[in-house]
């Protein structure tokens, strides 16, 4: 059976793999048990700092180390690592391009019970429109490893999207490779393409397995990097497949969906359905629950794809 493992603790794992790079330091905003810092923690506690609940002077001080050629990673939760934070990110790292780790965990409705004000459901789209900025939000556990160990060795601002809840591993394959800015195909299709992230990427296989059922035969793109976007992987199954569905956890303007929808319109236009949420706030309650509640299931994909069909 495939692991199943949520993307912060497969985080934790990897920091502490890599924290023998004597330049590798970590910053926690009094979160470590939850971001999975205190893994790295524990095993290099001279390179771990604990700035207590003041993440708009963690990226500060992360921003000062980086100027001095440390590689700060710096964690808290995505509502305050791309909401609280945003205009030390983009002024004291964004702006002079320095080699920070932006580290948002417990993204998305699948917070759960936290509620919407714990929910981010905007940081892809926050951290897409700074300059210089590389976005990843890896699907699962081994792809989050892989990415851990890529934005390591990338020289430049990077923001990483983690969850809370344990996933499903859908990436453990023999030719899977991970490459900043390259979409990987999961599945081929030619009647349409559905191009996801994070945990629906997960989705996103379902419901492809449930098409092909009906003979609807769909290309899956796992599009763990944001920005820079697969450009080519975008335009290529625009002009072979002929109508794409994006799928995030996350609200559909401005993340994965504006994206992909910019890139197509202005290329090789096609019919681009958005699955994510609409322009609203999440809502307490269970995380399973809650992507049912707001339509983040392989079943709402599928239906977009016969109805993304129909628009052909």
């Amino acid at each position: 059976m495939a692991e199943k493992i949520a993307t912060r603790h497969a985080y934790g794992e990897a920091l502490a793999e890599i924290g023998g790079n004597q330049r590798i330091v970590a910053l926690d905003a009094d979160v470590s048990t939850c971001t999975m810092s205190c893994m790295f923690g524990e095993k290099y506690p001279e390179r771990f700092f604990n700035v207590g609940i003041a993440e708009a002077n963690m990226t500060g001080i992360a921003a000062g180390m980086a100027a001095c050629g440390f590689i700060p990673f710096v964690h808290t939760f995505a509502m305050f690592c791309a909401g609280r934070t945003y205009d030390q990110i983009r002024n004291s790292i964004a702006y002079p391009g320095l080699n920070v780790k932006l580290v948002g965990t417990h993204a998305g409705l699948t917070v759960g019970e936290d509620g919407a004000t714990h929910q981010c459901l905007e940081d892809l789209a926050l951290m897409r429109v700074i300059p210089g900025m590389t976005v990843i939000c890896p699907a699962d556990g081994n792809e989050t490893r892989a990415a851990v160990r890529a934005i390591a060795e990338h020289e430049g601002p990077v923001y990483l999207r983690l969850g809370r809840l344990s996933v499903d591993t859908v990436t453990d394959r023999d030719d899977y490779k991970f490459e900043i800015g390259k979409a990987y195909t999961m599945q081929e299709g030619t009647d349409a393409t559905v191009i996801a992230t994070g945990c629906m990427v997960q989705e996103a296989l379902k419901a492809a397995e449930e098409l092909d059922k009906e003979g609807i035969r769909v290309r899956v793109l796992d599009m763990h990097t944001i920005k820079p976007l697969d450009e080519a992987a975008v335009i290529a199954a625009a002009r072979e497949t002929g109508v794409i569905v994006t799928a995030e956890e996350h609200n559909i303007l401005g993340g994965l969906g504006g994206a992909v929808a910019e890139t197509v319109s202005s290329v090789c236009p096609v019919p681009v359905l958005r699955v994510g949420t609409h322009d609203t706030f999440g809502h307490s309650g269970n995380a399973l629950e809650l992507l049912k509640r707001y339509g983040l299931t392989g079943k709402e994909i599928a239906e977009q794809v016969k109805k993304g069909i129909k628009l052909k």
